[in-house]
């Protein structure tokens, strides 16, 4: 995976867990976004194929001026062989890092001068994709760009380009995988099931090893066997001329030659003539956690949507057996999931339950026989079955908000099932689920069946694991200086003999016909009691999304007992005065909804979700959960138990401890920000039902809140959803709150906080800065955007790009109402701690001197057009209703932003950079290995390095 956010993959697994049938290849083309037939769905599309076997699916939105382009190729880690694991996702990043017309960063560097969302990619077992979102004037450069990618990359690889890269997959591994709780568990398991030469019996990110063996010939042959226009999909989506769209397709892509065949990948699924077990003492784990894994079905069997309804029966909710069982019965755990996953030659049905800590997990398993053997006896209840059904059916919608979205869906499948229309199929596929076929797929795969068990224990506590296991055989890299000598390359020069084509594609094309920009009608509104509404009306899903804002946060709680705010919002969705946890659960499922309560650092937060129709039954089950809560002291407990739980599996994950730290070193300990949201175990264990009682009926009042909602409903029919709850809801405005303001910090400091063989060093460095409210907030966000705001950033391609120690490194402006903080944050390799500290405060430093007028130039550029991008889907509309509503902006405040961006000169830049962005005032937090890293530390010229001390 290059880099992507998680709306995106959660797009991308969700079309994983579909099942379909197969429909018509071609659908009419018409000036259209999303329509739903009376089954849901119905996104019309034109799917055509160019002489050289290049599949092209078109969709046009005209909603929003955005296009969206994607590029699916029908290869991942499943095509790899023995001793080249991770050899796809290597690939993938390679890809983006050159072509011969573009340049070394080009695509990157093209994307943000022309205001895109970033170009992005993934690669899973069996897919390669590759994306990027930008203003509909830049259709044509998009189309040129990606196939210059896909038939004009090769020529401009080099071994020292392939070494680089290699740094950076290698970080990405010890970031997702080597340094963090329970990373190797993936691993395990396929080792386990799938036998040797199985395309699954590695893992998608391969080994270390794997990875350093990787030559320029590895590259070329997979290039020519894989990246062939008969093995890729392109879909464009979004706001285009269908005629013109079609014609510059042929145009840059069509004479990019065919490659050989490529067969479909065969059916292999997972087969376990007996169950097994196998453990790993695991460095970073503080509680054990058992998984058990059941071979099931490929994607887009036919079972799939029953196997994904049985996950929800089985784990999700008060109602569900391992959740009543293991959690609120006996009381073994309060982390309990399963979770469908399918691939395209085989699938595995996942069981995972992390233990109190010191639990044996021996006895999690006769819990588990008696979960299941509730289920069978209850068997399938037909309103459950509706439940989960209106459930999945609102996820559809979300997942094709967005033109990208769409484009990521529809090459998703047509590569792997050769049917884009199955995205129109889905929900009739969904609706068509028995009880009958729930209860025939757990007799089928699950009951009775052998299955892989993995028992992960903190290391030296192997008692813990499950009796009989055998030692699963996991490689930790060890940390040592110097032993990845850094790559010396010069990106810029280019030696290579260009690919004939029949016209010049060394120039850029220029941008298409201007857009307009969409301006979101927004309308205000107070009920009586004086909650405030804001919405903005939207008709493209019939959806509505929204969160309301109490003046009930963190701030106000108590330092002795900082968790009272949270848990206070958490209790509330454990049941109301005449409905039980279980019941309200299915109440609000039952409607496709979802509502959550959340405590922020000065906001308690309502957010929700639901089908337009059911807006009403929604707000009154809000209205209820706020008016009505039903206090249950076991709920109470159950959810103490859930944090303490929680607070001692942090006390092994690098990034939890790091914003714990961070905290701690901002605020002294008097202040109530120092803690996280539930505090310490002491403090949590001491808070008691009377406290949140107290919390909630002095802080919860309708008087400075307000309701945000975007969505199919206008304001009278949200002001009719709200006409009990306004008649309900009097309680007074609390009295103000006025907190200190985080620590001042005049000179750096360097601290360490040490995690005994960590492959990687979190950084964590920032100052107190600007609120939301200051005027120069919008202006040092903006500064910000080309220092670290971005993948084209200097910090990303210095740090990564250029040197391979990390795998990212973001830095920002985030405001409150009163307080700001600018802050960078990263992953390194553990052996370049130094080195990669050393760089940021060079790259800060320098940032706001060296900039120029070129690059304020670019940075203008970007963000002006960017904003076509900024309100397309309902989240989006809505974070910008809640800005407006909580920093009292203007209603066009991305505009005036946008304005005050071009009119700013360069000497403003520098004075601004100079003002907020000091790298000699700011503090160092590293978490990491400190034997290996920390004697090093004190050459930074930061002063001796100061150890913390652990809780």
């Amino acid at each position: 995976m290059k880099r992507i956010n998680a709306r995106l993959l959660a797009i991308c697994l969700f079309s994983v867990l579909v099942a379909c049938t197969h429909s018509p290849e071609k659908l009419s083309t018409q000036d259209k976004s999303n329509k739903q037939s009376s089954q849901g769905l119905a996104i019309e599309y034109e799917k055509y194929t160019l002489a050289n076997g290049l599949d092209v699916i078109l969709h046009v939105d005209k909603s929003d001026p955005i296009v969206a382009i994607n590029i699916a190729a029908h290869v991942g880690s499943g095509r790899e062989v023995v001793g080249r694991t991770g050899f796809a996702h290597l690939f993938e990043h390679l890809l983006f890092l050159d072509s011969e017309n573009l340049g070394y960063g080009g695509l990157d560097e093209m994307n943000t001068r022309i205001g895109g969302e970033g170009t992005n990619g993934f690669t899973s077992n069996d897919i390669t994709q590759y994306f990027q979102a930008v203003p509909s004037d830049a259709l044509e450069k998009v189309i040129w760009a990606e196939a210059d990618k896909l038939g004009y990359f090769i020529n401009t690889v080099t071994q020292p380009v392939i070494e680089n890269e290699k740094q950076v997959v290698k970080n990405e591994k010890r970031q997702r995988v080597d340094n963090q709780p329970y990373g190797h568990n993936f691993y395990v398991v396929s080792k386990a099931l799938y036998p040797e030469g199985h395309p699954y019996n590695w893992q998608v990110i391969g080994s270390l090893e794997d990875l350093d063996a990787a030559t320029l010939d590895d590259v070329k042959s997979f290039y020519k066997r894989w990246y062939v226009p008969n093995n890729v999909t392109l879909t464009l989506t979004g706001d285009f001329n269908v005629d013109e769209a079609k014609r510059l397709v042929e145009k840059y892509f069509g004479e990019i030659p065919r490659g050989p065949d490529v067969a479909p990948l065969a059916k292999r699924p997972g087969i376990l003539e007996e169950s097994k077990s196998l453990y790993h003492e695991d460095n970073f784990a503080t509680v054990p956690q058992l998984t058990m894994v059941w071979p099931t079905v490929e994607e887009y069997h036919p079972d799939s949507f029953a196997l994904r309804i049985l996950s929800e029966l089985l784990s999700v909710g008060k109602r569900a057996p391992l959740n009543q069982v293991l959690i609120d019965e006996l009381k073994l755990t309060s982390d309990v999931s399963t979770f469908l996953y399918e691939k395209e030659a085989a699938g595995e049905f996942f069981l995972m339950v992390k233990a109190n800590s010191g639990g044996d997990l021996d006895d999690l398993t006769p819990a588990i026989e008696m979960a299941f053997d509730r289920f069978e006896t209850r068997g399938v209840a037909q309103a459950d079955l509706d439940r989960i059904k209106t459930e999945i059916e609102v996820g559809i919608y979300n997942d094709v908000q967005s033109v990208l979205g769409k484009a990521i869906a529809l090459s998703q499948y047509n590569t792997i099932a050769g049917d884009p229309n199955l995205i129109n199929s889905l929900i009739e596929d969904l609706q068509a689920v028995t009880i009958q076929d729930v209860e025939r797929v757990y007799q089928r795969y699950i009951k009775d069946k052998s299955f892989i068990a993995t028992s992960f224990v903190p290391k030296g506590q192997l008692t813990l694991a499950l009796e009989g296991s055998v030692k699963a055989s996991v490689t930790d890299e060890k940390i040592v200086e110097g032993a990845e000598s850094e790559v010396e390359f010069d990106p810029t020069a280019r030696e290579f003999e260009r690919t004939p084509s029949a016209f010049d594609r060394t120039q850029e094309p220029p941008f298409g016909a201007a857009y307009e920009l969409p301006k979101p009608k927004v309308w205000r509104d107070a009920m009586s009691n004086g909650l405030g509404l804001i919405g903005i009306e939207n008709d493209e899903t019939p959806l509505v999304v929204f969160r309301m804002s109490i003046d009930a946060g963190r701030n106000r709680g108590d330092v002795a007992k900082p968790a009272v705010a949270s848990l206070t919002a958490d209790l509330l969705q454990k049941g109301t005065k005449n409905k039980t946890t279980a019941e309200l659960q299915d109440a609000i499922k039952s409607l496709g909804s979802k509502i959550t309560i959340s405590a922020g650092a000065t906001n308690t937060w309502v957010v929700g979700q639901t089908l337009a129709r059911n807006l009403s039954e929604t707000i009154a089950l809000v209205e209820e959960m706020l008016m009505e809560p039903r206090w249950d002291e076991e709920e109470f407990a159950l959810l103490k138990r859930r944090q303490l739980n929680q607070i001692d599996q942090d006390q092994g994950n690098p990034n939890a401890i790091a914003s714990r730290e961070l905290a701690k070193l901002s605020y002294p300990e008097s202040h109530i920000s120092s803690y996280q949201p539930y505090g310490t175990k002491a403090k949590l264990e001491q808070v008691t039902l009377a406290d949140l009682q107290a919390f909630h009926q002095t802080n919860y009042s309708p008087v400075n809140a307000t309701f945000h909602v975007a969505g199919d409903v206008d304001s009278e029919q949200v002001k009719l959803a709200f006409e009990g709850l306004n008649k309900r809801w009097l309680t007074p405005a609390p009295a103000k709150v006025d907190l200190a303001l985080p620590n001042p910090i005049e000179q750096s400091k360097l601290y360490f906080y040490d995690i005994p063989d960590a492959k990687q060093s979190v950084l964590r460095i920032g100052r107190p800065s600007l609120s939301a409210t200051d005027a120069d907030y919008p202006l040092m966000s903006g500064i910000n955007f080309m220092l670290g705001g971005i993948y084209t950033s200097k910090l990303m391609t210095e740090l990564r790009v250029n040197k391979g120690y990390t795998y990212g490194i973001r830095s920002s402006f985030t405001g409150g109402k009163d307080r700001g903080w600018f802050g960078i944050g990263s992953s390194v390799r553990s052996n370049v701690t130094l080195e990669s500290l050393a760089l940021i405060r060079q790259i800060v430093r320098d940032y706001g001197p060296e900039f120029s007028e070129q690059d304020l130039t670019i940075l203008k550029g970007a963000l002006l057009r960017g904003q076509a991008l900024k309100t397309e889907t309902l989240n989006s509309k809505l974070s910008m209703l809640v800005d407006i509503s909580e920093f009292s902006y203007p209603d066009d405040y991305q505009q005036q932003n946008a304005s005050l961006i071009e009119a700013m000169n360069l000497a403003q830049f520098k004075k601004l950079s100079e003002k907020y962005i000091r790298p000699d005032a700011m503090n160092y937090l590293v978490v990491g290995d400190a034997q290996t890293q920390l004697p090093r530390l004190s050459g930074l010229g930061l002063g001796e390095p100061i150890l913390l001390k652990k809780p």
